[in-house]
């Protein structure tokens, strides 16, 4: 059912709860499409003009229709209280620990999202609506001792692998909804207020990467898709020499170095799978509100994080 339903893969370890809920709600409806078909082509057909040429007004004296809408209310009372009461309060009342997690604040603007993170002190440092600006989009006052560290990106989200995210999501102008369709998170983002939204990614971006790779053929030149997608491996011609490396983009002029080497097919996959999308219409840019998020080991977090570290103290001297 879920490959009939076009879900996405999984990243998160609330996925497959979210995703259980989703397809026992389309067989539900299923059934019900399926069973007042029936129900309907019946009457047309047993109570059709040729054989009741004159109105009954009477009408149907058993109960059958009223035990089978009974029916079908308390079945969505029990997937509303069975199942979706308790994802929601999982996911809204059972908030991990800070010190166990990863906490990262978003704010939402037109149209980009800001991403905050504390730096190596774990705090976060104070922000002003009076400092902000192009080159400061969350108003961060570097004078304060707790934002010297902090860390500033746009659109683009890094992520620990197997440890809980807490995300803060606000909004600088007007409502958004932070949608990342992979880890089954959606949620709006409301001027005035700071919500909190979790999840725990499963899986790092390469390790997704992989898993929606696909094999296209190249004998007939460079597809449309293909073009947009970057390669799982290194293809080399017969000397060794590599012709497309892992990650490098595919071209119409690189088909006969590979046709050459003997390579008829290649694997290949988003480069940026795991995005950062706005499912509220939100202005005339909204098309662009896209942002990245990138999965990491916990090494290669550490590594990245340090790197940003660097790069703020050279910008800061």
């Amino acid at each position: 059912m879920r490959q009939l339903l076009g879900l996405p893969i999984d990243a998160s370890a609330q996925g497959p709860s979210i995703d259980n809920l989703i397809v026992m709600v389309h067989w539900l409806m299923f059934i019900l499409f399926v069973g007042w078909l029936t129900y309907f082509i019946f009457t047309l057909i047993r109570f059709r003009k040729s054989k009741h040429p004159h109105a009954d007004y009477n009408g149907v004296r058993n109960h059958f229709s009223s035990y089978v809408e009974v029916g079908v209310a308390l079945t969505e009372v029990v997937l509303l209280v069975g199942f979706a009461f308790p994802i929601w309060a999982t996911r809204v009342n059972k908030i991990p620990a800070e010190k166990d997690a990863t906490v990262v604040k978003i704010v939402a603007e037109q149209f980009a999202w800001n991403v905050h993170y504390p730096g190596p002190d774990g705090v976060f440092g104070r922000s002003d609506i009076n400092l902000v600006s192009s080159d400061n989009p969350l108003g961060l006052d570097r004078s304060d001792p707790y934002a010297k560290d902090d860390i500033t990106t746009i659109n683009q989200l890094n992520l620990p692998v197997d440890k809980p995210i807490i995300i803060e999501l606000s909004s600088k102008d007007v409502i958004h909804s932070l949608n990342l369709p992979l880890f089954r998170v959606k949620q709006d983002a409301i001027p005035g207020q700071m919500i909190q939204v979790w999840f725990q990614p499963t899986m790092t971006t390469d390790q997704i990467r992989e898993k929606l790779g696909k094999t296209f053929s190249i004998v007939h030149g460079i597809s449309t898709e293909l073009s947009n997608l970057t390669s799982l491996e290194d293809y080399k011609g017969k000397d060794g020499t590599v012709i497309v490396a892992k990650g490098g983009a595919f071209t119409d002029d690189l088909v006969p170095q590979l046709m050459q080497a003997g390579i008829t097919e290649v694997r290949a996959a988003p480069d940026t799978p795991t995005e950062i999308a706005c499912a509220q219409l939100c202005g005339l840019g909204h098309y662009r509100m896209r942002g990245f998020v990138t999965v990491q080991t916990p090494e290669e977090y550490a590594a990245w994080i340090k790197d940003q570290e660097s790069q703020l103290q050279q910008y800061q001297q």
